[in-house]
């Protein structure tokens, strides 16, 4: 169901690392677990009052939104019913976040001219990450993204696309990076499909084997 709490994969399957924490969790974001969500996007809203809205609507909207509209907006989808993505747990407190949802979802992706769809097959989309400070630069993204499989897998889906920025040095901000870099995502098995800019891959990772 959407309010699965996963662990079993995170166990097994991602890269080995030392962790301050010593048990994590993955949970889909619902209404059940909103003040989680909101707790780990603090006062800032994630990147500036974003609230993890960017792809999800015009760019106008969202700069008018900025910061509490688009918490509102995000709440409203949760509220509907939409699971816009998951959260990671830390010993039970929220340390990360991975946008992941059908393409569909995120509108500005289609009108992106650089992300633009490669074809008609129904794709799942992983747009963002957010993690707390404290637990940065300990593969938790990694860890992300096996969750985001293993969600996705259970709703259904058959192929998941990522956009991850190409750095130019071995470092980037997060706000620089927040769609992700290639090499995880080759660690998690997703393959290159196409470089649509200097600084953009698209990946793909498919379900159905």
């Amino acid at each position: 169901t959407q309010s699965t709490l996963f662990t079993r994969p995170f166990q097994t399957r991602a890269p080995s690392c030392h962790l301050i924490m010593s048990h994590l969790s993955f949970k889909p974001l619902t209404s059940a677990n909103w003040d989680d969500f909101e707790a780990l996007f603090g006062s800032a809203g994630g990147y500036g009052g974003c609230w993890c809205m960017w792809w999800r609507l015009k760019r106008k909207e969202f700069e008018q939104n900025q910061g509490e509209g688009n918490r509102q907006a995000m709440k409203s989808l949760v509220d509907a019913g939409t699971v816009p993505g998951i959260i990671a747990y830390a010993d039970d407190q929220p340390c990360g976040w991975c946008s992941v949802a059908p393409r569909d979802d995120f509108p500005s992706l289609n009108r992106s001219p650089v992300l633009k769809r490669l074809d008609n097959l129904d794709v799942w989309s992983i747009t963002c990450f957010f993690i707390a400070r404290p637990y940065r630069g300990q593969q938790l993204s990694a860890k992300l993204i096996y969750a985001a499989i293993d969600f996705v897998r259970q709703q259904g889906g058959l192929i998941i696309e990522a956009y991850p920025s190409i750095l130019k040095g071995d470092k980037a901000a997060p706000v620089s990076s927040f769609m992700g870099i290639p090499r995880v995502y080759e660690r998690c098995g997703f393959t290159e499909v196409a470089q649509p800019s200097a600084r953009k891959l698209m990946m793909r990772l498919s379900l159905e084997d």
